[in-house]
């Protein structure tokens, strides 16, 4: 009678109603029955026992960058195993949507830091399609694992419409240029898509030997051009995600004017991000704020999204991306291709002088604090330097921090191993951030910065930080409500089926041992990138979740089981549209 039966568990719905003590039955991909008495064993083809765990919807990672990864391996094993059901991709004005497969591959590549030499040869062999109409096509006969949903990138259209070179230059589109993306966003809302992506900070640059080094196509629009397209998704009910600069901020003020509802339809806004960062102590206090006069004043229908999580990064030498974020670190990221070049710089004095000088600058300080005495090495071949900082170091050398740290680096390069925390390091003031009904926790930005962040376990850890704040008498929200924030929170606003396990509901489910939720769920370890042929870092503890189901078919099991035909063939995550777009 049932495909999959599991019993004795504690059942979440994905609304903010509390738990239930109840058994969960699944049959041809749909939520069958859910019981509180015992249902008979017998009846079912498998039964899992799930005492003491809690069951809940598969969770939604609405900020992704696994664009790439889902071509190539589209089992998305890392999530997976972490209990994601649903991803989105085509984020923060990137997708690979309509340009061509070069062009797709430099606008990602150095901004989400994954290879190009493995990004570019995937996108050469499987982009067959060039609009939105073929890139819906192949994912609806895509061996995929989770459920994936997508925006349009503007810089992917602008690229597409103008050319790479006219597109990351101040040149206006033409009118047929214009009237081109306008075509390529309607047809992605009619394939589907949520809306529409876009990036506003100059500090992400472009790949390859046709415009390296450049800003996002994004970011060279005038608002002429945007407003001609969030008219679009103001009339068809479509979602913007966008981004404000990272270094001034003073657009975000625009943002929330165009989400408004005075006297007109509101444009649903999703915003990066609402984050209590070192570099601006207050920073937490203006989202929130932000957030309820867009909402309440505004009569918008506008989120930000937040981290779950310490924003803590993990560094290899030089390799760092936040370098960009002044003139002299963004001229060593312009050399990282260049190693003799590059080393040569960082021992050049005069180099040295204006580096420091750009450090200790308050007025252009971005996500990074620029603090190399909270900069703190991880692994070295001098093992006696691990768990110091740079300022330590420097003070048994009698050399200033910024000078040991580039002295490492020329002698170890990418041995020299080291973290920084860029925010989120207050818990009260994490906990206000992610209980503010103004925010949104989908976002893990996994398939990207696969050496420096290892976020794919975000959802579990958004748990813990509850049930510890339970633990310890200091609750800042139930469980109940952290499992709505994680699922039907993001289903219903993103318009997705998906986030309920109600009767009748896609069973698209994970079950979670609440006693995995432990500080485990925080040590960094590495892990192969299938068919990448690169390691990334991950952040796992497999005592956390004891199964993941999509589509009503087991995805993953506890202690590192994979079906064999998971991203290989499909029936299991879908190709989910949205259903709020007209």
């Amino acid at each position: 009678m049932y495909d999959i039966l599991i019993k004795n568990g504690i059942y979440f719905d994905g609304s903010k109603q509390e738990s239930i003590a109840a058994d969960v039955a699944i049959k041809d991909g749909k939520i069958f029955q859910v019981s509180p008495t015992s249902l008979d064993d017998r009846q079912a083809e498998k039964v899992i026992n799930a005492e003491g765990k809690w069951i809940m919807p598969g969770f939604l990672e609405m900020h992704s960058h696994y664009d790439a990864e889902i071509i190539a391996s589209p089992s998305l094993k890392e999530s997976v195993r972490h209990g994601v059901t649903t991803v989105a991709i085509g984020s923060c004005s990137i997708s690979m949507v309509n340009s061509e497969p070069e062009d797709c591959s430099d606008l990602f590549t150095r901004v989400e830091a994954v290879p190009r030499e493995a990004v570019l040869p995937i996108l050469e062999k499987k982009k067959t399609w060039k609009d939105a109409k073929g890139y819906r096509d192949f994912y609806d006969n895509h061996p995929l694992g989770p459920n994936v949903c997508s925006f349009i990138g503007h810089s992917d259209m602008r690229v597409a419409a103008m050319g790479i070179e006219r597109a990351t230059s101040d040149v206006k589109p033409t009118e047929s240029e214009m009237k081109r993306m306008e075509h390529m966003l309607e047809e992605a809302l009619d394939a589907g898509c949520l809306g529409m992506s876009m990036m506003t900070t100059k500090l992400d640059k472009l790949d390859g030997d046709r415009a390296w080094s450049k800003p996002l196509p994004s970011t060279f629009s005038s608002w002429w051009e945007f407003k001609r397209l969030f008219k679009i998704l103001r009339r068809r009910n479509a979602i913007l995600q966008g981004a404000p600069d990272a270094v001034k901020k003073v657009n975000v003020f625009g943002f929330l004017w165009q989400a408004h509802g005075l006297f007109r339809r509101p444009m649903k806004v999703t915003m990066l991000t609402a984050l209590d960062l070192k570099s601006n102590p207050w920073l937490h206090r203006v989202t929130r704020i932000s957030g309820f006069i867009a909402n309440k004043v505004l009569r918008g229908n506008f989120r930000w999204q937040t981290l779950t999580a310490p924003f803590t990064i993990h560094l290899e030498g030089l390799e760092v991306n936040a370098f960009e974020e002044f003139e002299t670190g963004a001229e060593l990221r312009d050399l990282m291709n260049d190693e003799e070049s590059l080393y040569k710089k960082i021992n050049d004095t005069e180099f040295r002088e204006k580096f420091k000088k750009h450090v200790s600058e308050i007025f252009t300080v971005g996500l990074w604090h620029r603090d190399f005495s909270d900069s703190w090495i991880t692994g070295c071949p001098d093992k006696s330097l691990i768990g110091k900082n740079f300022e330590q170091v420097g003070k048994s050398l009698g050399t200033d921090p910024v000078d040991t740290f580039f002295d490492l680096a020329t002698k170890y390069k990418n041995e020299l191993r080291w973290k920084t925390n860029y925010g989120n390091h207050r818990p009260e003031i994490m906990h206000k951030l992610l209980a503010s009904p103004y925010t949104h926790v989908g976002f893990g930005d996994s398939g990207a910065h696969i050496r420096s962040l290892a976020m794919y376990n975000f959802s579990l850890r958004f748990l813990k930080y509850i049930r510890d704040a339970q633990l310890a008498g200091k609750p800042f929200m139930t469980v109940a409500q952290g499992v709505n924030k994680l699922t039907a929170d993001l289903a219903d606003w993103f318009g997705l089926d998906a986030g309920y396990i109600r009767k009748g509901d896609r069973a698209d489910l994970v079950i979670v041992n609440p006693d995995g939720l432990n500080d485990d769920l925080d040590a960094i370890s590495e892990a192969p990138m299938e068919r990448f042929g690169v390691d990334r870092l991950v952040k796992r503890n497999d005592t956390a979740v004891m199964a993941t189901i999509i589509n009503g078919r087991v995805a993953y099991e506890k202690a590192d089981i994979f079906p064999t035909d998971l991203g290989k063939m499909t029936g299991y995550g879908s190709f989910l549209p949205c259903q709020f777009v007209e």
